[in-house]
């Protein structure tokens, strides 16, 4: 919605981080946040431009779109995976698919409810996990997976690719190169 004040409308379709306008020319309403003195859309909706309050808004689509929410059960993807972190896709609140996805971070400390030395030793690049949102603070999705039904609940071997089975000790191996892996594995692991 950049340029002067006549191209602002209401009734334009936003998506969340779309640009609405700055702090100098108008006040944030519902459905938007400030950023470094810009208004973004905190939400999938349509856009309400009060020129004569200066005001702009972002109302809701539709009634109940789904966002993750401090103590949903997520499900994801292993986006990215550093030795204290790893970012995870969200694709999926409880049993709701979502139609795009949410960014979510895994901290270490959160991981498992013991010590865990690395990361790499939860999930790897490209496992499916279930998470539970604990905190959207910035706007970021914080998770855990210390409780026992969360955890990686697809794995998939780091040498060859194939999905790893969990075998009767409860460890992780490839069927086809045989190679055995690390995870905090999720109770139900590759039932889902």
């Amino acid at each position: 919605m950049s340029g002067s004040k006549k191209g602002y409308r209401s009734g334009k379709f936003v998506v969340p981080g779309d640009r609405l306008g700055v702090i100098e020319e108008f006040s944030p309403g519902s459905g938007t946040y400030v950023r470094d003195g810009t208004i973004y859309s905190k939400m999938i909706g349509r856009t309400l431009v009060d020129l004569l309050n200066k005001k702009v808004s972002v109302y809701p689509l539709t009634s109940g779109a789904s966002v993750p929410k401090v103590g949903s059960i997520v499900t994801g993807q292993v986006y990215n995976v550093q030795s204290k972190i790893a970012i995870i896709r969200i694709w999926r609140i409880g049993k709701k698919l979502l139609s795009g996805f949410y960014s979510g971070i895994l901290h270490i400390s959160d991981a498992a409810k013991g010590y865990v030395e690395t990361m790499f030793d939860v999930c790897k690049t490209g496992d499916i996990v279930r998470a539970k949102v604990i905190s959207n603070k910035n706007r970021v999705y914080h998770l855990t997976m210390a409780e026992g039904n969360l955890g990686v609940i697809y794995a998939f071997c780091s040498e060859c690719g194939h999905l790893l089975e969990q075998d009767r000790k409860g460890r992780l191996k490839c069927p086809r190169c045989k190679k055995v892996e690390k995870r905090k594995i999720a109770s139900g692991y590759g039932r889902e």
